[in-house]
């Protein structure tokens, strides 16, 4: 065997070992595997993705108006707080993404927009009204739209669900795909709570907190916030903190009145996690630096007062501050079942949403669905390279036989380079392995018809081979670098299914260069070069 057809063949066999090596983690075998080799090699192999072994797909739409309203909410209180620093005098309200000043001077004027460039002047004369200029609200609603995509990525990966798809679809939309889910209602609270976490004082000193109910059943909230509207100030507000009877399960809500601003905010956030007091699940919190040292001045301050804990505008719980708390722990205590802690933990450390997120499509894919896809697939594969290792060996003879070798290498291949890329296998992916096999065939096809048309010029056997390969080569190379790039721009700004399309394609169409001029050239070589082969079967 000549030098250069045994170093092709050593590098087909090092490349079968290879992608076999990679394929291992969806073989049973992997189980057995020992832990060093798990930890330094591929372990999670293929994966299905939600066609083919179901889940959910769902389309949420984040309310870029609500973050533009809580970032005027906030400036309209800095604002407050840095009019009542300079000494000045002035009532600044917010209402329809506009902050009003009352009465107008140049002085307020000048405070406002040295401190906030980012307002734009609506009217100047008797009272001062801004807004937040156009660039700006575009900003936020961007940022908001960016920032929850993080925060429902972070909140996946601690729900657990393998493989998630992720990404955002046009200026406002977030497209979510989880595989193989099992309580899809549980994940789309945990991905659509808002999660804003906020410490609030109990307003206990108010004349309407006594008028307040001790309790309410639910559905009744509407009628007591219009029966109060009137009576509580504008600091005030009124919440509910849901109540539970353990012997029953009787729920209840009951009303309590608190500061409208909050003391404390969930931004602050180091830790939470679940632990159980008096045999109940809680969930334990612990702020960061600043937040300790914010928490241990708002209790302090305020000894003897209740102190509200609230996630979504849903009081949790509403203990008496006995004394002044350092160290940043506090507790979040309710009618918990342990899933409903765990749940509250993953979104209080994945954090707040910017703005609420409003569900635009929620599709379910049973697993049954997808193991007909499964199936279905694997018939039409199965059938569709019968057909044509059939027609290929009837064809072409024995040279058919060489290029249904190489198929089997091109597949072989495939699976080794998906499973070490720990790509996530769908249907539009299966197609696109069905073309790169098509491809591969067709690169076979023209280099035996040039093959075929050296024989036909009375040349030998061995020279037909190399002039054959040589004169295919350049129109081989074209077709396949031209679908790369076509497979590169469908990954590049193609979305999901289109996206998993072009990883299989651009993978076939690698493997089938090096199976078809490398994988079959190398066994032409090798029976030229072992018999004096007088006549090809072609």
């Amino acid at each position: 065997m000549k030098k250069n057809i045994l170093w092709r063949f050593i590098l087909i066999v090092a490349t079968i070992i290879v992608a076999a090596v990679f394929f291992l983690p969806n073989t049973p075998i992997f189980g057995q595997m020992p832990e060093w080799w798990k930890k330094n090699m591929p372990d999670k192999g293929i994966t299905l993705g939600l066609d083919l072994q179901g889940g959910i797909h769902l389309v949420f739409e984040v309310e870029g108006e609500k973050a533009v309203e809580i970032t005027t909410e906030r400036i309209t209180q800095s604002l407050r707080d840095i009019i009542s620093k300079k000494k000045l005098s002035a009532e600044i309200t917010s209402s329809n993404l506009l902050i009003t000043v009352t009465p107008s001077s140049m002085d307020i004027r000048r405070v406002i927009e040295d401190n906030y460039p980012i307002l734009a002047p609506v009217e100047t004369e008797a009272k001062l009204v801004y807004k937040l200029s156009d660039k700006e609200m575009k900003r936020i609603k961007d940022n908001a739209a960016d920032q929850a995509l993080e925060t429902i990525r972070n909140r996946i990966d601690q729900f657990g669900v393998a493989e998630p798809t992720i990404h955002r679809q046009g200026t406002n939309e977030i497209v979510v795909q989880l595989p193989g889910i099992k309580d899809p209602k549980r994940a789309i609270e945990i991905i659509g709570k808002t999660a804003q976490l906020e410490f609030k004082l109990v307003d206990d000193s108010s004349p309407v907190a006594a008028d307040l109910p001790a309790t309410i059943e639910p559905g009744e909230e509407e009628s007591i916030l219009k029966k109060f509207a009137e009576k509580i100030s504008a600091d005030d507000e009124i919440l509910f903190e849901k109540k539970v009877n353990r012997e029953t399960g009787a729920v209840r809500k009951m009303p309590i009145l608190l500061k409208k601003q909050a003391a404390l905010t969930g931004d602050l956030l180091k830790e939470a996690k679940v632990s159980i007091d008096s045999g109940q699940p809680t969930v334990s919190i612990s702020f960061n630096a600043a937040g300790a040292k914010f928490f241990e001045e708002v209790t302090a301050a305020n000894i003897k007062k209740r102190l509200a804990i609230i996630l979504d505008n849903t009081v949790y719980s509403a203990p008496v501050i006995n004394e002044r708390i350092s160290g940043g722990n506090a507790q979040i205590s309710g009618s918990f079942s342990m899933d409903e802690a765990k749940d509250l933990t993953i979104v209080l450390k994945a954090g707040a949403l910017p703005a609420p997120v409003k569900m635009l499509q929620n599709i379910t894919v049973g697993p049954s669905l997808g193991t007909d896809s499964i199936e279905a697939g694997k018939l039409a594969g199965i059938i569709g390279t019968i057909l044509v290792v059939v027609f290929m060996i009837i064809y072409y003879k024995l040279s058919g036989v060489i290029a249904d070798l190489a198929l089997v290498l091109n597949i072989i291949l495939l699976l080794g380079a998906m499973a070490s890329l720990n790509a996530t296998l769908t249907m539009p992916g299966i197609a696109g392995i069905i073309l790169a096999i098509g491809m591969a065939v067709d690169s076979n096809v023209l280099m035996f018809e040039r093959m075929r048309d050296e024989l036909r010029a009375g040349k030998t056997p061995r020279s037909a081979v190399d002039s054959g390969y040589n004169k295919a080569f350049w129109t081989i190379f074209d077709s396949h670098v031209t679908t790369l790039i076509t497979a590169a721009v469908l990954f590049q700004f193609g979305t999901g299914p289109i996206k998993g399309f072009a990883v299989t394609l651009s993978l076939g169409v690698a493997i089938n260069l090096f199976t078809a001029l490398v994988g079959t050239k190398t066994v032409f070589d090798f029976i030229n070069s072992r018999h004096d082969v007088r006549k090809l079967s072609i």
